[in-house]
């Protein structure tokens, strides 16, 4: 007959506190906080599936004082009060604790140690094993052989041996220890003098404290001084330190048996705390079940310590054409905030003949939608040919399609040709929807087979960007881990690391079918969980599907057209650049006094701030100097200065000067960009391998850079660039009558700004005072501060906030902005765009200043930033759009920062204008007009 399992009482508050300080300051959209509640309900669902009891109860402290305050005023005292962030947490955590089936009890008077040392008691002595799950010490005083404790976070499994061994004393002289070394946590006195190795070392020869009292007289020295004055103290501290086991329960133990969740509530509730993963899983999960799981438990014979431990994963099927792929143990004792793996096994079926094709065909022709994957030996979306194909139409299954590994003992695949031919239809079908994970490189790798991917209708990686930009990284295992508390297989376990990792060719079929499978059901997953939630709020579902996933489309269309360049004006220019780089060395070498390595921080560190005994330097936590360009750039001397020039000139040169030239594809001749659409939190596209963002233009060397980006032979460039959009966003969500008024006028808004705040007219303003309301202008969307204005402008920092507040004085309704998107911020714990595009402020009510203020900074610089993120978005829409009515050859090449480029035939020149100069300004509606200057060249510096 199996052993009965143990009645397992939780300290509740003990979890609460340790969770509190684990994790981080998780927050909803809503910006509730949240992190102490994911931590203990991890660690009350790994507890439960690994122990697997029928009676349970989770103990939390009530509000308000207890018998102890009574006793002994200075109790607790010392302690700081809750913070607002966990007190705001634990109504709803009691919640969840309800509707997971769990009973609850919150007793007041006495604490949560005292009703779990009474229920342990009470099943005790009717011979029923108890599991106590707490992180307190003091709890150790119940230890018996029908009472053990153990420390989910840590695993430690206390039972009397183990209470021996850790603290040195028996649970039945534990009272007696705390008695002596006192507890400083509860503010509860101890013997002076007296810490741990003294209690223990009285105790073991006295065998307990009441020995120890009839002995008092007989200890020596100051230690028996202070022992024996403190001996009236000693009745207090014994009620203090004792727990209470019998206080009055309106529940016995046979009362706490473990009850089927309450689903609906469960669903409510996870959704209202964005608990996404629990939420599908709960989708997923049979009714009843979420509470518990499949775990086991044991009694040792010796000592009646729980074994916490996993059950075995899934059996693998007989089937050698399927393969299963996630199906993993769960840990010993999850730690607070990481919930076990979703350990549902992805099944996937290896294609390796005419006949599962066909079936493959019906069951993607038959489904509403379908997940799909490419498999590749190349991440070179111009290069990459297909390896395999993964689709999923239901979640934990899919296929695998083999069509290139070509290692020696690889088994027949079908032909390409062929599986194009049958699949080719379904994957360039529009009316077909498809679900993928960063489409655009997908559409790339299949147009390299001559194959149109159409009817993207989902993009995991846009999704989960569109819903929450900052929560994590948008690549799939990422997502899976953080949305699906899924560990993935990664590339790296089946190819390899470093130099000899393998490409996806190389790959054996029985490694790369149960990856590339769990690509595809891991995807549909995530589009489920996904659409829910981007359903709930609809401008985020429209951000989604009529602007990113559109965008998607022209980006790869712009990648894939590519930008020509002239490799011997920049070969011209990198000879120019080493000739000043030597120079400027010899400048430094001059200045210096001696020869050193201008790319070492050690060295220049000792010249600098040693040798030349420069004002201003800082060491770091190395014990080096910082030579940091902020921290270079402070420093008043020529040394620096040269070396800021060397630095920017060594960067042109070898990013663009050298790279660019290399860079050019040997088919096309022209250079290639990566666009990303989910890096930049604001919603603006990054780009890679080039960097297009990055080219200075306000320097000579960096036009020239521009220079070498070229029109080909009878066309021109065409720049199109939206003028100071962002401060006409911010004239449109402040409303402030002195914007509005100046771009409406078609003013020179800074020469207009430093005429209102000087209270000059605008002819009077010389260039300097332009320059400083510029700095102004732009600098306040950036959450410029005083201290900041008065470096840029060289002046006292006084004279720069008297400017600001002038500027505040003349612009009320910025300031009002400012401060209404503060409050906000703070109130909802995120910022949105005109287009409702949301950043998630994890920091706006971090208890650190510095924290709290960058969060407010972004706030008030994200709606501007964002809005022309999205405003620049919908003008490619429309230009594409526009271009293809119009039956115009032009096509766009570029993108950066608020700016359009593209490729025109010289005839187009007049109608591409004018198409630009009426769709651009047309993308969004302001209170105030956007314009656009457009320019053409035969390179792209030319054109602006």
């Amino acid at each position: 007959m199996s052993p009965r399992p143990p009645l397992v009482l939780v300290d509740g508050s003990s979890y609460l506190y340790r969770a509190y300080h684990a994790l981080p300051p998780l927050t909803t959209r809503s910006g509730q906080p949240t992190g102490a509640i994911k931590g203990v309900v991890n660690m009350l669902r790994s507890l439960l599936r690994q122990v697997r009891p029928t009676h349970v109860a989770v103990v939390f402290d009530a509000p308000g004082k207890t018998f102890r305050d009574d006793i002994f005023p200075e109790y607790k005292a010392h302690r700081p009060p809750m913070p607002d962030d966990m007190r705001a947490q634990i109504a709803p955590l009691h919640a969840l604790v309800k509707a997971l089936g769990l009973p609850l009890i919150c007793e007041p008077g006495v604490e949560a140690d005292d009703v779990i040392g009474t229920l342990a008691r009470q099943a005790a002595e009717a011979g029923w094993p108890v599991l106590v799950s707490t992180g307190d010490k003091d709890l150790a005083q119940l230890v018996t052989p029908q009472i053990t404790l153990v420390n989910t976070m840590t695993s430690v499994v206390l039972d009397e041996a183990g209470v021996l061994g850790k603290f040195g004393v028996r649970p039945d002289q534990f009272i007696d220890y705390l008695m002596l070394v006192g507890d400083s946590s509860d503010g509860i006195p101890g013997v002076p003098g007296v810490g741990p190795k003294t209690a223990v070392k009285w105790l073991s020869e006295q065998g307990s404290l009441a020995a120890l009292v009839a002995q008092a007289d007989s200890i020596k020295g100051k230690t028996g001084e202070k022992f024996r004055d403190h001996l009236p103290m000693l009745p207090m501290t014994r009620e203090l330190v004792t727990i209470k086991c019998d206080v009055p329960l309106a529940q016995a133990p046979a009362d706490l048996a473990l009850h089927a969740a309450d689903t609906d509530a469960l669903r409510e509730l996870y959704a209202e705390l964005d608990f996404r993963s629990w939420l599908n899983e709960l989708t997923q999960a049979p009714a009843g079940t979420e509470a518990g799981g499949a775990a086991s438990w044991s009694r040792q014979d010796a000592a009646p310590a729980y074994a916490l431990s996993a059950p075995p994963g899934p059996v693998a099927t007989d089937d050698a054409a399927v393969t299963d792929a996630g199906a993993r143990s769960e840990p010993v004792a999850a730690e607070a905030g990481v919930a076990a793996p979703d350990a549902e096994p992805t099944r996937t079926e290896v294609v390796l003949t005419s006949e599962q094709l066909q079936a493959l065909v019906a069951e993607l022709g038959a489904a509403d939608a379908f997940a799909f994957d490419t498999e590749t030996d190349s991440l070179d979306y111009l290069k990459a040919r297909l390896v395999g194909l993964s689709f999923a139409v239901r979640p934990g299954q899919a296929w695998y399609v083999p069509v290139g590994h070509d290692y020696a003992g690889a088994p027949e695949q079908l032909p390409l040709a062929d599986v194009l031919a049958v699949l080719g239809p379904l994957l360039e079908d529009e009316a077909r929807p498809k679900i993928l994970q960063h489409a655009k490189y997908d559409m790339h790798v299949l147009e390299n087979h001559g194959i149109g991917l159409r009817g993207v209708v989902f993009d995991t990686m846009l999704a989960s960007y569109v819903l929450d930009a900052t929560a994590t990284r948008h690549n799939l295992g990422d997502l899976a881990k953080y949305y699906l508390d899924r560990d993935s297989i990664s590339f790296e376990s089946i190819a390899g690391k470093g130099v000899k990792q393998l490409t996806f060719n190389q790959v054996g079929i029985d490694q790369a079918a149960p990856y590339a499978g769990e690509d595809a059901d891991l995807t549909l997953r995530l589009t489920d969980l996904f659409s829910r939630e981007l359903r709930a709020v609809p401008a985020l579902d429209s951000l989604l599907r009529e602007l990113e996933l559109p965008v998607q489309r022209v980006l790869q269309k712009m990648e894939r057209h590519g930008t020509l360049i002239d490799p011997a004006q920049l070969h011209k220019q990198s000879l120019t650049l080493a000739s000043r780089l030597l120079w400027l060395e010899k400048q430094a070498y001059e200045i210096a006094g001696e020869e050193f390595n201008l790319g070492s921080p050690k060295q220049l560190g000792v010249i600098l701030f040693d040798k030349l005994g420069i004002p201003g330097g800082k060491k770091t936590a190395t014990g080096q100097y910082s030579t940091a360009e902020e921290v270079l750039e402070q420093l008043d001397h020529p040394l620096p200065r040269v070396l800021l020039e060397h630095r920017g000139l060594a960067k042109l040169k070898s990013t663009y000067t050298d790279k660019l030239p290399e860079m050019i594809h040997a088919e096309t001749g022209r250079v290639h960009t990566s666009y990303h659409q989910a890096v930049a939190a604001t919603g603006r596209l990054s780009s890679s391998d080039p960097n297009l963002q990055n080219i200075p233009i306000r320097t000579e060397e960096g036009r020239r850079i521009r220079q070498a980006f070229i029109a080909p032979p009878g066309h021109v460039l065409l720049a199109a660039d939206y003028s100071q959009i962002e401060l006409r966003i911010m004239a449109h969500l402040s409303g402030d009558e002195g914007l509005l008024r100046a771009f409406r006028n078609g003013e020179d808004i800074h020469r207009a700004t430093a005429a209102e705040v000087l209270g000059i007219a605008p002819g009077e303003v010389t260039s300097e005072q332009r320059r400083a309301a510029k700095a102004v202008n732009f600098g306040l969307i950036y959450g410029m501060s005083a201290f900041g204005l008065a470096k840029q402008l060289n002046i006292s920092r006084g004279e720069a906030q008297d400017y600001i507040g002038r500027y505040f004085a003349r612009y009320p309704g910025v300031q009002e902005y400012m401060e209404r998107t503060r409050e906000q911020a703070a109130e909802q714990g995120y910022v949105e765009t005109l287009f409702g595009r949301r950043l998630m402020l994890r920091d706006i009510r971090a208890s650190k200043p510095v924290l709290r203020q960058a969060a407010e900074r972004a706030a008030i610089n994200a709606p501007m930033q964002g809005t022309a993120a999205d405003i620049v978005k919908r003008a490619m829409l429309r230009v594409e759009q526009a271009l293809a009515e119009a039956g115009l050859k032009a096509v766009m090449i570029m993108q950066v920062h608020d700016e359009l480029v593209l490729e025109v035939p010289e005839a187009e020149v007049a109608e591409v204008t004018a198409l630009l100069k009426r769709e651009m300004p047309a993308a969004a509606e302001l209170a105030v007009p956007l314009e656009v200057e457009v320019g053409t060249g035969a390179n792209w510096d030319e054109a602006h």
